[in-house]
């Protein structure tokens, strides 16, 4: 995998891309044949590549020193007593995952002061990366190339494209959307939702849930910020990290930034 072109990369930049890389190749492995399936506690479902990823994503970041907030391990809360912290989702969409869906990523996020300072987002079914650091850009990898992405400059709310979760759109979030007056939605697995959004691919994507957790969102938040774009809750707050309460209260609102108020609007006369 060729270097990612960026000058003024922090120690951390590469230690996170081979840890992405490494945990997708075991992903993909136990993917391709009979695996396990067990629930956790809050019902969701785990798989034996959730702990493979975490045990190799682990290993490799431990190199850094600095404290990990992982979704598959115990938060022991010992991190809010540090200014720069991990957080990684070894495998964000399991369901997926487990449907054979291919929509499943690796996230993997570098926080300093609360907020995401490095992201990198690995798709291992089509061995692509997306990864910024911030001040620095945000980049795409795929067919051997690093390529810099830039969400789209549309600002007409009619002419964009929303992209929702495939496995958790509840009907609130479906008459939103209609509500806005948009008609193309597509559905999509995990953590790709931003990558597309910061690639251009589409402009919105909305959740409402308070089921978020810190996880599923620091990579991202880096990733749509470098690209252009904008991340913040429904009501428009910014989010921050490392905080002691994991979960994301008040949803999540990502876009190409142009919109980004016009749907807090709206959303506000709702609530």
């Amino acid at each position: 995998m060729k270097d990612i072109p960026i000058a003024d990369k922090i120690p951390e930049l590469d230690i996170a891309i081979k840890a992405a890389k490494e945990a997708g190749d075991k992903i993909l492995e136990i993917y391709q044949r009979d695996f396990r399936i067990s629930k956790k506690n809050d019902d969701s479902p785990i798989t034996e590549a959730d702990l493979e990823s975490n045990k190799i994503i682990k290993e490799i970041l431990s190199q850094t020193k600095h404290t990990i907030l992982s979704e598959e391990d115990n938060d022991d809360q010992n991190r809010l007593l540090k200014d720069i912290i991990w957080i990684i989702d070894p495998l964000d969409g399991t369901s997926d995952f487990i449907d054979k869906t291919g929509e499943f990523t690796v996230m993997i996020a570098l926080i300093k002061n609360k907020k995401p300072i490095l992201g990198v987002i690995g798709w291992p079914t089509e061995k692509i990366f997306f990864v910024a650091q911030k001040g620095c850009g945000a980049f795409r990898y795929s067919n051997g190339e690093w390529k810099k992405i830039s969400v789209t400059t549309l600002s007409e709310l009619s002419k964009c494209r929303v992209i929702g979760s495939r496995h958790h759109l509840s009907d609130k979030e479906k008459l939103f959307i209609k509500k806005l007056g948009i008609q193309d939605f597509t559905s999509i697995g995990s953590s790709l939702k931003v990558g597309k959004i910061s690639s251009g691919e589409a402009e919105i994507y909305i959740t409402t849930t308070n089921k978020m957790k810190e996880w599923d969102s620091a990579a991202s938040y880096c990733i749509i910020s470098e690209a252009g774009g904008k991340m913040t809750d429904m009501l428009g707050n910014d989010i921050t990290y490392n905080n002691k309460q994991v979960f994301h209260q008040n949803g999540i609102l990502v876009t190409n930034g142009l919109i980004h108020n016009k749907i807090i609007k709206e959303f506000r006369k709702l609530e």
